[in-house]
């Protein structure tokens, strides 16, 4: 049977990059060279693109692979069917590319704009499409669109980062307000957690506004739920089918990127410590919610599940969530009995179907 070439894209210009390299490490390892041909593009924090020239994917985390001898500079081409362009010297080496995976998080890698390019040059490519993209990373555009299918979540604020700059005592009275202490601060188009605060009182509200403002010139706050973090990977086309549900103790005060990345004090408990009833709920919100978002391939749905009388309220939603080898998504898989290699495998096959 014909090996399928597959380009993995990773790195970026987002603050999310160095996670990026961790997810790739881990898609590139669990990928089967028996099935495909496989192209490792990385891109830099400058916007460079490299075709990384060796297969030991353990240099991509520390930055070794930006050293490799045999990198070659590349490029997607635009133009439809051109695939992969790479330079060597004068030379321009064309490859036929029959599906992308994009192992990218945040601006510019599952914004929308990576989708756009890869639509443009008529490669299937793996996850959700770009209008899709597009909202879920805008976290104030998906808070619209779930208000609108009526699925419980959190109240919330669209705040300007000008308006911080300008009108910040106008502001915090109306937060304060409209919102009790805690609140939770977050650029509207990070992910992983990137510049996302809680803040206690009127001080550090204005410090977590001035931080959100350094990433996004949107800031979305919103009131403090209390209850459990609850995780559910969503995988599918037409018919989209949800894991099991996975639970997240960070061991700091909430899950930051910290936490998720860098300490070793957060725990999954997966399945989670809810009823099964509970779980079904969360689960059919799972697929509500990336149904009505448009998603395609997959996602990962968060919720929270309150104290006491186990109220579901949406987080938010993460269009490529994270593939490192502690990351929800293929762990909330693996419980449900699909192992990461077959994951992989189902991913690219929802790819070249979404784009027939």
């Amino acid at each position: 049977m014909k090996k399928l070439s597959v380009c993995v894209l990773f790195g970026g210009m987002s603050p999310e990059h160095d996670v990026s390299l961790r997810s790739a490490e881990s898609v590139l390892n669990n990928l089967d060279k028996e099935k495909y041909n496989i192209y490792p593009v990385g891109i830099t924090k400058e916007g460079d693109w490299i075709l990384f020239g060796g297969t030991d994917y353990s240099m991509l985390p520390s930055g070794q692979w930006l050293t490799h001898p045999e990198n070659r500079r590349a490029a997607i081409s635009p133009v439809r069917h051109q695939g992969l362009l790479s330079f060597e010297g004068d030379c321009v080496v064309r490859e036929h590319i029959d599906v992308v995976f994009p192992v990218l998080h945040g601006e510019n890698g599952e914004d929308g704009a990576m989708q756009g390019l890869l639509k443009l040059a008529g490669i299937p490519f793996v996850g959700p499409h770009v209008a899709a993209s597009a909202v879920a990373m805008d976290k104030t555009l998906t808070k619209l669109v779930v208000d609108h299918a009526a699925i419980d979540q959190a109240a919330w604020q669209l705040v300007r980062s000008c308006d911080t700059e300008n009108r910040m005592q106008t502001v915090l009275d109306s937060l304060e307000k409209k919102f009790s202490y805690p609140m939770f601060v977050k650029p509207a188009g990070t992910g992983s957690s990137v510049g996302v605060s809680k803040a206690t009182d009127r001080e550090t509200l204005a410090e977590a506004l001035r931080s959100a403002a350094a990433y996004d010139e949107k800031i979305l706050v919103e009131e403090f739920i209390h209850g459990r973090e609850i995780e559910v990977a969503v995988m599918g086309n037409g018919s989209p089918m949800a894991s099991v549900c996975g639970e997240i103790d960070s061991g700091a005060d909430f899950y930051d990127y910290d936490a998720k990345y860098v300490t070793d004090t957060s725990v999954a408990y997966i399945p989670a410590r809810i009823s099964e009833e509970v779980a079904e709920q969360v689960r059919d919100a799972a697929v509500k919610v990336y149904s009505v978002v448009g998603c395609k391939g997959l996602s990962r749905v968060d919720f929270f599940v309150t104290y006491g009388d186990n109220r579901v309220v949406f987080n938010e939603i993460n269009t490529l969530p994270g593939f490192t080898s502690i990351s929800m998504y293929p762990k909330l898989f693996g419980a449900s009995g699909i192992p990461y290699g077959q994951l992989l495998d189902e991913l690219l096959k929802l790819a070249m179907e979404a784009c027939r």
